[in-house]
């Protein structure tokens, strides 16, 4: 097993057993819900400052560039222009904003609006005794006129009171001066879910796709595709008709470089089930370097706690605390079009 792999092991643990304590969650994850078959992301999480470089070092791997030599070179700019997709959710001191998850009170400092920032050390679950919760300075925001009382299931641990609520307020200088609060709604179950059928980019072929499960695991597919990360992405499992067992399967690869149906043609000697092949911006490479490139920003206190290449969306995912000016100005040489980006304090429009 390799670095990264215990790495993404840690991570997946340490996440599961935080979102089992949360009443509110973010939109569910559909990918962990359908995702068994897929190949994981590789995420950077935002850790304490002590840990940041060393989770970040094993994470992600800065990959060679254009020229085939590694570089260990600041990231270079992906992108340039004037383009700014992100203005939408941009925050300035002025603007209303809302905000919906944890917020922590300890006993006399003004309360904290804390960021989902995943935690790697265990709080005291094993054992029963579980800490306080902390939020690390840069993705807190301190939160005024907010009435404690109204806190959805509220608890106090070693004097720190906890609890959860979507709040509504003035934004000015990493502050929200709350005008409404209100209760998270109760998030869905995944057996609640209606999951409509995915959208596989290839047309179906003659005939229809073949039902059932198909082998992705055998060594002449990975070893086709771990040869081939500078030309394609990571492989999805996608199901077009639903996800109902038995349910088509269709192993999808976007190819970023080269020639289509050379590629298929070739891949076609290892796998023969349900194939689409279909163009891309970025190959997992170049998506990496991405992910890199933005993981640097998590310990600058920009309020960006996690990074990874996604080649469902061809960019790669960056959650922040909230998209100001700061933020927009670290994001420029990356390329913001080039960024899904999800944030933890939204305007309202």
């Amino acid at each position: 097993m390799n670095p990264t792999d215990e790495v993404d092991d840690l991570l997946t643990r340490a996440g599961a057993r935080w979102r089992a304590d949360q009443p509110s969650a973010p939109e569910p994850d559909l990918d962990h819900i359908l995702g068994g078959r897929r190949r994981p992301r590789r995420w950077v999480p935002a850790l304490a400052a002590a840990s940041v470089a060393v989770i970040a070092a094993a994470a992600l791997i800065v990959l060679p560039d254009g020229s085939g030599k590694p570089s260990g070179d600041a990231p270079q700019a992906f992108a340039q222009g004037n383009q700014a997709p992100y203005d939408d959710v941009l925050v300035r001191d002025g603007d209303q904003v809302q905000a919906s998850g944890q917020v922590i009170a300890a006993g006399g400092q003004d309360p904290l609006f804390c960021a989902p920032v995943p935690k790697l050390t265990d709080p005291g679950w094993a054992t029963g005794d579980e800490s306080a919760p902390t939020c690390p300075a840069q993705y807190a925001v301190t939160l005024k006129n907010l009435d404690l009382a109204k806190l959805a299931d509220a608890k106090t641990i070693n004097g720190v009171l906890s609890g959860y609520a979507v709040l509504t307020g003035t934004w000015s200088g990493r502050t929200i001066d709350v005008r409404e609060q209100t209760k998270p709604q109760t998030r869905a179950t995944t057996a609640e879910l209606q999951l409509p059928p995915d959208q596989v980019p290839c047309p179906v072929p003659a005939g229809g796709w073949k039902p059932g499960q198909i082998d992705v695991d055998k060594i002449a597919v990975v070893t086709f595709l771990e040869g081939r990360e500078d030309q394609a992405t990571d492989p999805r499992v996608l199901y077009p008709n639903g996800h109902a067992p038995g349910a088509p399967e269709v192993y999808t690869i976007g190819v970023a470089h080269g020639d289509l149906a050379a590629f298929r043609a070739a891949f076609e000697k290892v796998y023969d089930g349900n194939l689409c092949v279909h163009q891309v911006k970025f190959s997992k490479t170049e998506l990496t370097r991405l992910g890199t490139a933005v993981g640097d920003l998590i310990p600058k206190g920009f309020g960006v706690y996690a990074a990874g290449g996604s080649s469902e969306e061809d960019k790669v995912d960056v959650s922040a605390l909230v998209y100001d000016e700061a933020l927009k100005t670290a994001l420029t040489p990356i390329g913001p079009e080039d960024v899904n980006l999800d944030v933890a304090v939204k305007p309202v429009h």
